[in-house]
């Protein structure tokens, strides 16, 4: 009798504990939100590298970036603002005669832009061309709204997860932001020039689209986890 007595005073006193603990540790779900957006890019990047290896030294570095700069002029870009030398050097060989080779970037904001500039390009003789990335000039705007999207997906997820068992979500304690991903884009310069003296040729018939490039995925997932009441 008096162990049974015992037993229930200490369950009694372990009942304000238990509250205070449910209090502080309440019942909670958690869950992982997930948002995604396709854009499609308006800044497109090019490296340009002219080498006078190209024409076996006949035509000087000098030379062809005189002549690329005034092409590129006739096709509108702005080469003070679009066109930075990315590098220049020289190389030597053995019979201690050097090549003179410059890198250059040219950033363009339209597919057909980039299309008449590799053609152009071309036909001065200068067909080390290739994307360096694309990109879009409101990526980090659109990154907010993806990662806003994903936290919202996660309170949807909650909400149902606790409707199913009768209850609802209250208040977010915990949110784990784990990354915001833009998905790479890889490019077949080879392709890319084909189509682009394809374009050049039919550009006045207007037959063909201009290139087309693939769309920059952003995803972002968070998880977090919401009060049950």
């Amino acid at each position: 009798m008096k162990r049974l007595i015992l037993m229930a005073v200490v369950a009694l006193a372990a009942l304000p504990a238990a509250a205070q603990i449910q209090e502080a540790f309440p019942s909670y779900v958690q869950v992982n939100g997930r948002a995604e957006k396709e854009i499609t890019p308006d800044e497109f990047y090019l490296q340009i590298i002219i080498n006078e290896r190209d024409s076996k030294g006949k035509i000087s570095v000098e030379s062809q970036q005189r002549d690329m700069i005034a092409a590129l002029k006739k096709l509108g870009v702005d080469v003070e603002k679009q066109l930075k030398v990315a590098n220049l050097s020289s190389e030597f060989f053995k019979k201690k005669t050097s090549v003179a080779t410059a890198k250059y970037q040219l950033q363009l904001g339209t597919s057909a832009e980039v299309a008449r500039a590799w053609q152009a390009l071309d036909n001065l003789g200068i067909s080390d061309v290739s994307i360096l990335k694309v990109s879009h000039s409101k990526i980090d705007a659109y990154k907010e709204e993806v990662r806003v999207e994903a936290i919202r997906n996660a309170r949807a997820n909650a909400a149902t997860l606790a409707e199913a068992i009768g209850q609802t979500v209250g208040k977010c304690f915990y949110i784990y932001d784990s990354n915001s991903n833009v998905m790479p884009v890889m490019y077949d310069n080879a392709v890319l020039m084909r189509s682009a003296k394809a374009y050049g040729a039919a550009e006045a018939t207007a037959e063909e689209e201009p290139l087309e490039f693939k769309t920059i995925r952003l995803e972002y997932s968070v998880q977090a986890k919401f009060v049950l009441e």
